[in-house]
Order: C-alpha cells, then sequence, then structure tokens
C-alpha cells in the first residue's frame, strides 16, 4: 500500500473514531442526570472558569463528569458566557440543559460576591460592576452611603469593616443598597455574638475597636493555625504599650501612594495608619475581616509573644523576646 493510501486509511479511521467519539459525548451530554435531590439550587460564584464552575455543580449535587463538561462547553463555544447566579435544577434534567441554563443566565436570583480581606472601596467597585444591580450609590461619599442604609455615621465617614464578607443573592433589578444593608446588618450579627463571647482581659474597649483589630489579623495571615497568634502578638503589644508595628496598616493609610514594595520611607511617613510611629490601633478597620478574623481577635491564643516574622510559606514564627525575634528575620527575611 503506498504512503498516500495508508495516510487516507489512517484518516478515514480517525473519522470514523472521531464520529463515535462524538457520538459517546453527545449521549452524555443529553441523558438526564441523577441528582442528589429531586430539586436542586446551586450558586455560582461570579467570575468561576468552566472548571470552577463544574465543581461548584458537582458540590451542590449536579454529578456533571468534568471533562466531558468541559469539552461540550468549549466545543459550543460557551466557555465565556457561562454567568453567576443561583441555579434551579429537578429531576430529568440533562448536562447539555445545566450548560444552556448556564449560559442563558436562567437564573432564579442574581449573586454578588465579598471576599475576606477586600477593602470597601474593592467592595464597591465589585458591586458597581456587578450588571444584575441596579446601582442607587453611584456617586454617593462612603458616609452618604451609610446613612442610605440607616448606619450611624463612623469615624471619618469610613465604611470600612462593616460589611461582612459574604455570597449575597438578590433578584435582578433590585437596588445595590439592598445589598449594602444585609451586609451591614450581617457584620453587626456576627460582631456582637464575638463580642458578647469574648476573652476575659482584652485591651479592647468597644466592638468598633474589635473590628479594627480583627482587620488586622485578617489582613496579616490567611493560615487558620496563626490567627489567634497573630491576635495574641497585638493584644499583648497593646497591654504593654508597643506599637503595633503591621505593614498592612501602613500600606493602607499610603492609598495610592503604595507602589507593590514598602520602603523605609513609607514605614517613616506618617499618616492616621502608619503603627510604626502611633501606638494602639489605626482609628479604622482596614479592610473586611470575616468571621474567623473575628473570632481570633477576640480570643486570641494565650501566648507571651510579642513578635512574629513570615517564613514565606504562609506560616509565621512567634517569638516573646527581640533576641529570639532576630534570629527569625535573619533566618526567614535575610537568608542568613
Amino acid at each position: 500500500m503506498s504512503l498516500l493510501k495508508k495516510c487516507l486509511a489512517a484518516g478515514a479511521a480517525l473519522v470514523v473514531l472521531g464520529a463515535a467519539a462524538a457520538g459517546g459525548v453527545w449521549h452524555w451530554a443529553t441523558t438526564p442526570l441523577t441528582l442528589a435531590a429531586p430539586q436542586l439550587d446551586v450558586t455560582i460564584k461570579p467570575h468561576s472558569t468552566v472548571r470552577s464552575a463544574t465543581a461548584q455543580l458537582r458540590r451542590g449535587g449536579v454529578p456533571v463528569q468534568p471533562q466531558l463538561f468541559v469539552l461540550i462547553t468549549r466545543a459550543l463555544g460557551l466557555q465565556s458566557q457561562l454567568k453567576s447566579g443561583n441555579y434551579e435544577f429537578k429531576t430529568g434534567v440533562t448536562p447539555y440543559d445545566v450548560l444552556q441554563k448556564m449560559a442563558l443566565g436562567d437564573v432564579n436570583e442574581s449573586v454578588a460576591t465579598i471576599i475576606e480581606g477586600w477593602t470597601f472601596k474593592h467592595m464597591r467597585a465589585e458591586l458597581d460592576a456587578n450588571p444584575a444591580l441596579r446601582h442607587d450609590t453611584a456617586g454617593m461619599t462612603d458616609a452618604q452611603l451609610l446613612a442610605a442604609i440607616g448606619a450611624p455615621p463612623a469615624p471619618y465617614g469610613n465604611g470600612e469593616g462593616l460589611f461582612f464578607p459574604d455570597t449575597y443573592l438578590f433578584d435582578k433589578g433590585s437596588s445595590d443598597l439592598d445589598v449594602y444593608r444585609r451586609a451591614y446588618k450581617l457584620m453587626q450579627t456576627r460582631l456582637d455574638e464575638a463580642w458578647t463571647a469574648r476573652a476575659p482581659g482584652l485591651p479592647l474597649k468597644s466592638p468598633y475597636e474589635a473590628l479594627t483589630l480583627a482587620s488586622l489579623v485578617e489582613k496579616e495571615t490567611g493560615r487558620a493555625g496563626d490567627r489567634a497568634l497573630v491576635a495574641a502578638v497585638f493584644s499583648n503589644r497593646l497591654k504593654v504599650g508597643m506599637p503595633l508595628q503591621t505593614d498592612p496598616a501602613v500600606i493602607y493609610g499610603l492609598g495610592g501612594n503604595y507602589m507593590g514594595h514598602l520602603h523605609k520611607r513609607d514605614l517613616q511617613s506618617d499618616t492616621l495608619y502608619n503603627t510604626y510611629l502611633r501606638l494602639g490601633l489605626p482609628p479604622t478597620p482596614i479592610a473586611l475581616p470575616g468571621v474567623a478574623a473575628l473570632q481570633a481577635a477576640l480570643n486570641p491564643a494565650s501566648t507571651a509573644a510579642l513578635y512574629f516574622v513570615a517564613r514565606g510559606d504562609g506560616s509565621s514564627v512567634f517569638s516573646d523576646n527581640l533576641v529570639d525575634h532576630n534570629k527569625a528575620v535573619d533566618k526567614y527575611i535575610r537568608g542568613n
């Protein structure tokens, strides 16, 4: 057999195999799924990739096969068209039905997700960009927004830290004020719960100070095992009158002047949030803390530690004296 004939034969075989494979995928895509319950509500978060959306479907009880679902999504050119929101799925739904529903945005409710550690400015930008909301807060200052949702005035008119990071469902066309109002009320509830269950002897005079401390903890570490230790270091420093010396607060105070790295001049630049130059807590929170940071701030670990330094892997080394701290700095920061 000539080379040309061999190539033609191989090509024909691939076409047959490809058609068979495509037929198998289509059969899967049009076969009803066995749902975890006769009717399910599954929330797909904003900015989800196809793979992430697939994982969220599976966690919600819709057992789509990940590779095949990604394959048909890409084959139909829908990978950039899947929309976030809360979806209802009933017995008899097929993977193709699921895909079409998500591509059309056929949602029960729309969704906005606010992440722990975001600033209030970031939260506002996220809600401003949500196409399913009515943007009644456009042009409002933070102070005006707080007044519009019935919240009392905050220090400097600053809404920082006052809104709970979570996923919020809402009907399309809802006012963004409704989301802000719900997030504010939920933060007040979570803060009150944590304040009521606080440890004795904390150097905190009010729930607002606890919120401020929790925001520092939120920004200093995302490691669950370190939160209560970081909170303890800050509490210990407040008790003995040491400056907190927390970089995230300095960065927050620099605002738009922060260029991605802290320099010596930044640490010497006096702002309300420079915790190297000013004693005590910053005047406001610096971010939106989650419930874990709130709980850590109000129930810090039992330790005499006054210092900590990052190892570079997300964890920190804690020390109760300057000699040990400097050794840790030499090892993990200077590489000595």
